[in-house]
């Protein structure tokens, strides 16, 4: 199983755009959860504590393979979100590891 993780950072300056902008990309990619085949689980969430340092929102997915991953990646729903996603953030880290 390959377990993908990313987080990101929002472009807004002012705090109440950043947290709305996190709280719409955590729902987006949310609604992915049954909607892409090869994605077996999903959590995400919209960072609680020190915002200063932490990234502004998280996403941990679970796929079968590399093969799984890349399915996910390239499927329409994931592009529209992926779309969205990068008209609003400032950084993503992301790494991808076998568990």
């Amino acid at each position: 199983m390959i377990r993908h993780v990313v987080s990101w950072k929002m472009a807004a300056q002012d705090a109440a755009e950043r947290a709305e902008h996190a709280a719409e990309v955590a729902r987006r990619l949310a609604s992915l959860e049954g909607v892409v085949p090869s994605l077996r689980s999903l959590s995400v969430g919209v960072n609680v504590a020190y915002p200063d340092t932490n990234a502004d929102v998280a996403l941990v997915a679970d796929f079968d393979d590399i093969e799984a991953l890349e399915a996910y990646q390239v499927h329409p729903a994931h592009q529209d979100v992926a779309a969205y996603v990068r008209s609003v953030v400032a950084s993503r880290a992301a790494v991808d590891f076998e568990v």
